[in-house]
């Protein structure tokens, strides 16, 4: 009986480099994929009333999410506050129509991203004090 010169893991250890460089070369092609940007109007299409159940609550959950990475990413001592929300704040649906209104009347905003368009909207419609 002749010996094998390929040591026993050696099958296994070669289906592991396939597997890894194939999860490297998909991650790789995801990673040129362009990332596509809700714009402006887009979130105003979704947030308009009368809105279906999944609208209102991807609305609602985009713009709450775009207000909370604000506060959770601004850092007090190097930057300083431009969205000051009073307490009692505004109905969130109130806010929502406002915005919708604000993008339908300023249509250069219309194709940028919604985001950085409803962080400006807040920062017009709750701007800070002036110290």
């Amino acid at each position: 009986m002749m010996e094998s010169h390929t040591p026993k893991g050696e099958p296994m250890k070669k289906i592991l480099i396939a597997l890894v460089a194939l999860s490297a070369f998909c991650g790789f092609a995801q990673a040129q994929e362009k990332v596509q940007v809700l714009s402006a109007q887009e979130l105003v299409t979704v947030c308009k009333l009368p809105a279906s159940p999944e609208s209102r609550s991807f609305c609602i959950g985009y713009t709450t999410a775009i207000y909370d990475t604000y506060l959770a990413t601004r850092n007090p001592q190097r930057a300083k506050p431009f969205i000051c929300i009073k307490q009692p704040a505004p109905l969130r649906d109130e806010v929502i129509g406002e915005y919708v209104k604000f993008v339908q009347t300023n249509q250069q905003a219309s194709d940028k991203p919604a985001a950085g368009v409803f962080l400006g909207f807040l920062a017009t419609r709750f701007p800070c004090a002036k110290k």
